[in-house]
């Protein structure tokens, strides 16, 4: 291996006491930079704001000594003079000689010697890795000794490994034992937490008394143990008696582990896992909740019934809320405050989103809690111990569900509840996701697999089965012209197709026709501003959904859309038209069709669904044409479905649904 460029770092340099070098600079209100405070005294607690049993599994003992000791490294030549450079020339810091700060380039700062100042001090398995990652990723050390001339040389090294004896006498504990690799990424995270905590505006100042002031920077940072009301029965919290499903998977959910809820749309899974979810908080054996969605459209969705479900769970003094985190999340009014201080931009959405106790999201923001990105231990730590909520998990392709079966085992080992919804999973990749042998071809079916538990499969009772009457058609306009007679009638019509341009013609087909009868016509897809999607996503899903009976018999309606539509949305159609897809697709659509038995609905309204397809032989030879560049690669299944229905097939029953 070809040996570190050394430098000259400490070549004339002195040696400066642990307790003289600052970890940070302080500006004061005239606009002075001075030397902040030091680093002994810069490192902040937040594990005691956990539940008792969750504080045992997550965090062993010895814990504040690994966030405490992360700037240890901060006690080097390089370090010292990039500070004593950054403060006012007449700053009672003294000048070393024959020393250069871009040095630090070269291991990416301080946390590269805290880890290798922790590897020579004889730190255990994996803490050294921890103090190095603090500002987010591995620092480039390899080759490099904490003894070398470049960091100080054994004179330095000798002065933090003094400033790790203080800490240790401080703290009254020794270097944490961290038994695997998974709680060695809550502990970076939380050592990340800590840093960007202790570098806020609550400890700034080095001439005020930092400990009075700890809890006021956690609660203000949003480390807020949640509390909720006790003893809430189903319905005081949403208003109706539980179904059997729901009930057996609330009677199944009773410790941490990975549970498994396959129903079809409209049973109410939704609310049947938050209901487990607050029985998990009701108990102390989670902290909060993440719910995470395929899409940002079912992610406002759900933000607006999750934060229902707050209310109602919340103590009246609890002042948590929601945080909808997604890839638009900051177009949409949260209580974040200027960059979310303190800690500035470490607490933007992106990343506290998942740090507050409860928040709504995409499944793309769990997933980088298991993948190597800069600061995806941060996400680990803010999963740790929640109840997180994964729904529509059939709708992901080989590539995320191989990260979502990494997730899912890493939420495992994070003594998380996991509760995974799903309306059309199949056995074989429910087995990859619970790592476990299944057996059971039911449906509905609960699975459960509580950690240090027997895996148990369990049947649900079919309590009403919906019949779909179908109808394939191979043009679209016999089928624009029975959108149109529909929503003449008064029905509520659903058009959703594969690509946005086919979206958008169809559009253009039926909006003028329909304006020209007094009915109404929209579009909704994934390409609008997000200032426009979000107001078309209000109008539009809230006049399909239950918050719209009152209008729903006015007017007719035709809306049109994309995938966007046809998942966790509780909207309900009276007519459906749908362009072939595949079948978990398919079924997701039909479950956005006469959802609820109590709908208001046109007189004459029946349950039907018209599935638009080519012949198979144009389908076979030129799929992208036919069903758009996103669905090529699944043509054969499509054109298979076709050549069934096209052959006339009888009745069939699939996921809670019936066809004829």
């Amino acid at each position: 291996m070809r040996r570190p460029k050394q430098g000259n770092a400490s070549a004339d340099s002195a040696t400066v006491s642990f307790d003289s070098c600052p970890a940070k600079t302080f500006t004061t209100y005239d606009g002075r930079t001075l030397a902040g405070r030091s680093v002994f005294n810069h490192a902040r607690a937040i594990v005691s704001r956990y539940p008792p049993g969750l504080q045992a599994s997550l965090f062993p003992e010895g814990t504040p000594l690994a966030a405490a000791g992360h700037d240890i490294g901060k006690v080097s030549p390089t370090f010292y003079e990039k500070l004593r450079r950054a403060c006012d020339p007449d700053t009672a810091l003294p000048a070393l000689t024959g020393i250069d700060p871009k040095l630090e380039d070269n291991w990416r700062g301080h946390p590269g010697v805290s880890q290798l100042a922790a590897i020579a001090a004889g730190a255990p398995a994996f803490v050294p890795e921890i103090l190095g990652q603090h500002h987010g990723f591995s620092p480039p050390v390899a080759g490099y000794h904490a003894a070398n001339e470049v960091f100080g040389g054994p004179a330095w090294q000798r002065e933090r490994e003094r400033l790790i004896a203080a800490l240790k006498e401080a703290l009254q504990t020794d270097w944490p034992q961290v038994g695997s690799a998974a709680q060695a990424r809550v502990l970076a995270g939380l050592t990340s937490v800590a840093d960007w905590i202790g570098s806020g505006e609550f400890f700034e100042d080095p001439a005020v008394e930092w400990q009075p002031r700890i809890a006021q920077a956690l609660d203000a940072a949003g480390f807020v143990p949640p509390a909720v009301q006790p003893g809430l029965s189903f319905e005081q919290v949403f208003g109706f008696a539980p179904r059997p499903a729901q009930r057996q998977l609330i009677e199944q959910v009773t410790a941490p582990g990975v549970y498994v809820l396959e129903a079809p749309m409209g049973l109410g899974k939704t609310e049947a896992a938050l209901y487990a979810a607050y029985r998990m908080l009701e108990l102390g054996q989670a902290w909060g909740i993440y719910f995470a969605l395929p899409t940002q459209l079912t992610s406002n969705k759900i933000y607006e019934r999750f934060n229902t479900f707050l209310g109602a769970t919340l103590a009246e003094d609890c002042p948590h809320r929601s945080l909808l985190l997604h890839g638009n999340a900051w177009l949409l009014e949260t209580e974040m405050g200027e960059e979310g201080r303190p800690g500035g931009f470490w607490f933007q959405q992106g990343k506290r989103g998942l740090l507050a106790p409860f928040a709504v999201g995409t499944l793309d923001q769990a997933l980088m809690a298991a993948m190597n990105i800069k600061h995806g231990f941060v996400r680990a730590f803010g999963l740790a111990g929640k109840v997180v909520i994964l729904d529509e998990i059939h709708t992901y392709d080989a590539y995320t569900g191989t990260l979502l079966d990494a997730l899912v085992d890493l939420l495992r080992q994070l003594h998380c509840t996991v509760i995974v919804l799903s309306a059309t999973l199949n056995r074989e990749r429910r087995g990859q996701l619970l790592d476990c042998n299944v057996a059971s071809a039911d449906y509905p079916l609960i699975t459960a697999v509580p950690v240090d538990g027997t895996p148990v499969e369990m049947a649900v009772p079919v309590t009403d089965r919906r019949r779909v009457a179908l109808q394939l058609e191979r043009e679209a306009a016999p089928a624009l012209n029975e959108a149109l007679e529909r929503a003449q009638a008064g029905q509520q019509v659903l058009w959703i197709e594969n690509t946005v341009a086919k979206a958008q013609e169809r559009y253009l087909d039926l909006a003028a026709r329909a304006a020209e009868l007094g009915n109404a016509c929209g579009l909704l897809h994934s390409r609008f501003t997000a200032d426009d999607r979000q107001r078309l996503e209000a109008h539009w899903v809230g006049l399909f959904g239950k918050d719209g009976w009152s209008e729903r018999r006015r007017q007719g309606r035709i809306l049109i859309g994309t995938q966007v539509l046809e998942q966790s949305l509780d909207i309900d159609a009276d007519f459906l038209v749908s362009r072939f897809c595949p079948t978990d697709m398919l079924l997701q659509r039909m479950g956005r069709l006469w959802r609820h038995a109590d709908t208001p609905r046109a007189a004459g309204a029946r349950c039907e669904a018209w599935l638009l397809a080519s012949e198979p032989q144009a389908a076979t030879e030129t799929p992208q044409q036919v069903f758009g560049a996103p669905q090529r690669s699944t043509a054969p299944m499509c054109c298979a479905a076709a050549s069934r229905c096209g052959a006339g097939a009888s009745d069939w029953s699939c996921r809670g649904i019936s066809v004829r």
